[in-house]
């Protein structure tokens, strides 16, 4: 036989018996698959276990409350727990594959109360730098104004900083605050503040899960570099009718869920809005400025709405439909008028100003089980960011035979819009393996700042009068940004288990292609059966930018593409660290991190952005990071006292030295948020269903700012000079002998921050309902913590001599506030 007929021949025998084996091991082995839900309500649960006590292996439900457990044809012996509820065992002979869906029954007087759930955060599971918070004790950390905020709740984190006080934003391992990726359901916000960031615009009654990836990211997440933060709504009760009012101090939210079909088709419903608009009349009609001939008149306010419907189909097939939409609303409007003198001349003069802001996502998603150990879903989403600026000054004047009227008018008008196609897939071919593979395709349509303009004088002279109305603006942008990705979840050994993937990405803008290939990988080996060691690596890629310039989130930042000129950001994070529970009562981690980021875009000196885009790519500079730090966290999960402990020592530094493009001489500096030190303590007292306080405390290093401590005679004054305070008070003072100087960037470290909240809720059973009273404290103590520091100017004139002088001067801007809000579910 010739040697090229053998090597075929052997081939197919080769590809018959790889075959034959695959085919008896599939005979050998059936898989188990369900939903794990609620019983009282058939709410889906995310990361129950299911574990077969036989062969040791076990699985976890997905986000859909999926699970699939492959096990060989013999005897299963299922234990379902998931806290807060009553575990379950299922006994059967194993001959076929099994549909098994299961009703967990919650704790009815529940002692172990899990603030930072355990099952991503186990010694036990490959993933790392990530913390799921369940949703009930966001709603007890008390927060400024009473209103339970995700954020605010997430910054108590080792990690995780806040930016300004009393701001909603988050500045993870030494990231910025646009390079955080928030998913409402799956769909990316842009904007996810009200108020310029002091509330979140996540109402914590419409949510079910928080998870929070701070490294080590899954492949399935990609498109910024810093952290995920995936958030999933409520789906609805799916058996009776229920319901919430919660009065707050600032504002009220309501929310209904409930079978449209019992057992089929559910919805949910959630809604809140401010009434600062409602609270402002009467102060502004009292207020001093509020004279004779003035008129005042000042609102704001914002909204959300959550709105979901889930059908099920039958037991292999399910649909969502979620809707959101949150929007500020601003009004300002001061009227002038004067009856003049002797009735022979009035006028009437008015300054308006209106703006409105917010965001809108809907997705229309689709999961199906296409057999026991493969599961699809594929999603439809949109999202749209908008601001809407308007500005109207009305001057109407009379005198004796005349009259003139002057009307003028602007409006600046701005957002970002997507659509987005995604297929995800489960695989579980065996319980060694957990496969996730899909892809995702968006269409992005950037809509730059796009300002008019009207203006028109008559009057009773003619020849005054004019008119113009003109449009100016940027044109539409589009881009296109696709990603395919896999990932496996694999344990290699009882004692090792790794997460590798890989993410393709790539975006289109303007005919310029940007391809990046994203790997991921992550592993824990276990020491002992309570300690752990776990390791990661990320490679991300981000092809958005946000244009601000401002500390404070303002509806006047854009969001921008990468163009020919300014790359992608890209980051690389490795971690480490030891994961150990004590007598599964307290949970302890250690984690160690570096970040290396490049293309990170800063302003050059002397430029700004206020509402216009044009030439924005001439105002930036790109340059580089690195952030490292040590994260300590604590956990007591069980018995009526719980909470945490956590400690961030960290450092984070920037570098701008590319030729044209330098920032502080080409030297490093501090991050605008470095801060050494970060401590967090949180504790929770439940000792009955009619009574918990919550407590807690942070200190943190202050955070830098760039100020100007020392002056240059005027002689030695040099406008190239990259270190010159270019505040429009230099040079105004020393008599102009003398010229503001700083000595780089971020240069000042502002006093350090500490800080001590309460909340005590007070709970009591009605004939249709619960009731609570809630009151919280926000900085007990008082404390005068640092919102800004600003250099004051100061001169002192005698005869024949003038003297000035400056200072350093702190503004505080929140003391010890009460709130109290009344809550009743039915």
């Amino acid at each position: 036989m010739p040697t090229s007929n053998r090597l075929t021949y052997m081939r197919k025998a080769l590809l018959f018996i790889v075959s034959l084996l695959v085919a008896v091991g599939a005979m050998s082995q059936h898989t188990v698959s369900g939903t794990v839900t609620d019983a009282s309500t058939g709410e889906t649960l995310i990361g129950a276990t299911v574990v077969d006590a036989i062969s040791g292996k076990g699985a976890v439900s997905n986000v859909y409350g999926r699970y699939s457990l492959t096990l060989k044809a013999d005897t299963a012996d299922l234990r379902i727990t998931y806290t807060g509820y009553q575990s379950q065992t299922h006994s059967f002979d194993l001959y076929g594959n099994v549909t098994l869906n299961i009703e967990l029954q919650p704790h009815l007087e529940l002692k172990e109360v899990v603030i930072t759930a355990e099952r991503i955060t186990s010694p036990k599971v490959s993933q790392m730098s990530a913390i799921e918070v369940p949703v009930e004790h966001i709603k007890m950390v008390p927060t400024l104004f009473g209103e339970t905020d995700v954020l605010k709740a997430l910054q108590l984190l080792p990690g995780v900083q806040s930016g300004s006080e009393g701001m909603s934003g988050i500045y993870v391992r030494g990231g910025g605050p646009d390079e955080n990726l928030f998913l409402l359901d799956g769909v990316p916000l842009y904007n996810v503040n009200h108020l310029g960031g002091f509330f979140s615009a996540f109402n914590s009654d419409a949510i079910k899960n928080v998870t929070l990836y701070k490294g080590s990211f899954p492949a399935h997440f990609s498109g910024r570099i810093s952290s995920v933060l995936d958030i999933t709504t409520n789906n609805g009760n799916d058996k009776e009718f229920h319901g919430s009012i919660n009065i707050g101090a600032l504002a009220s939210k309501i929310s209904l869920e409930g079978p449209i079909v019992t057992e089929k088709t559910t919805f949910s419903f959630s809604a809140r809005r401010t009434y600062f608009d409602l609270l402002m009349k009467p102060l502004l009609s009292s207020a001093w400025l509020v004279s004779e001939g003035t008129s005042v008149d000042l609102a704001y306010y914002f909204y959300d709405v959550n709105a979901k419907v889930t059908h099920k189909f039958n037991d292999r097939s399910r649909l969502y439909a979620s809707f959101y939409m949150g929007d500020d609303h601003l009004h300002a409007k001061m009227g002038i008028s004067d009856g003049g003198y002797y009735g022979y001349y009035t006028y009437k003069e008015s300054f308006g100003i209106r703006y409105d802001w917010g965001n809108l996502t809907s997705a229309l998603r689709w999961n199906y089980v296409i057999n026991p150990q493969l599961f699809m879903n594929i999603t439809a989403s949109f999202t749209r960011y908008r601001n809407n600026l308007g500005v109207d000054v009305i001057s109407d004047n009379y005198w004796d035979g005349g009259h003139t009227l002057m009307d003028a008018e602007m409006s600046y008008n701005s957002g970002i819009s997507d659509l987005t196609a995604r297929a995800d897939f489960d695989y579980t071919p065996t319980p060694e393996h957990n496969i996730r593979f899909g892809g995702a395709l968006t269409h992005h349509i950037f809509r730059p700042e796009v300002t008019g303009a009207k203006f028109n004088v008559s009057g009773t002279d003619t020849s005054m009068n004019e008119h113009l109305d003109t449009t100016l603006g940027q044109s539409i942008v589009y881009a296109q940004e696709f990603m395919a990705y896999i990932e496996d979840d694999y344990a290699i050994t009882e004692a090792l288990k790794i997460n590798g993937g890989l993410v393709l990405s790539g975006f289109l803008v303007q005919g310029k292609p940007y391809f990046n290939p994203q790997p991921r990988l992550s592993g824990r080996y276990m020491i002992t059966d309570d300690l752990s060691f776990k390791a990661g690596y990320a490679y991300m890629t981000q092809y958005l930018h946000l244009l601000s310039s401002t500390n404070i989130s303002l509806p006047t930042d854009l969001w921008v593409p990468v163009t020919k000129n300014i790359k992608p950001m890209n980051s690389h994070q490795v971690a480490a660290g030891l994961f150990y529970s004590w007598r599964s009562i307290i949970d302890f981690s250690v984690e160690g991190y570096y970040k290396w980021m490049n293309n990170l875009m800063e302003y050059k000196n002397g430029s700004s952005f206020w509402g216009g885009s044009a030439g924005w790519e001439d105002k930036v500079a790109l340059g580089r990071g690195w952030a490292y730090g040590v994260e300590f966290l604590a956990q007591k999960t069980i018995g009526d006292i719980t909470g945490w402990v956590g400690y961030t020592w960290s450092k984070t530094m920037r570098l701008f030295d590319r030729p044209g493009q330098e920032l502080n001489n080409g030297l490093p500096f501090p991050a605008k948020y470095d801060r050494r030190h970060d401590i967090s303590i949180v504790l929770t007292y439940k000792p009955s269903p009619k009574f918990d306080v919550c407590a807690t405390w942070v200190y943190s290093t202050g955070n830098t700012a760039t100020i100007a401590l020392q002056e240059i005679p005027s002689d030695d004054y040099d406008p190239s000079d990259t270190y010159y305070d270019i505040s429009p008070f230099a040079g105004l003072f020393s008599d102009g002998n003398y010229y503001p100087y700083v000595e780089s960037r971020n240069n000042y470290r502002l006093p350090a921050y500490h800080r001590m909240d309460l909340s005590v809720n007070f709970h009591k059973q009605k004939k249709h309902g619960v009731r609570t009273w809630s009151f919280s404290v926000y900085n007990v103590y008082n404390r005068n913590n640092p919102y800004t520091i600003y250099k004051s100017y100061k001169y002192h004139t005698t005869i024949g001599n003038t003297t000035y002088g400056s200072s350093l001067v702190q503004l505080s801007l929140f003391p010890m506030m009460l709130s109290v809000a009344y809550i009743y579910k039915f």
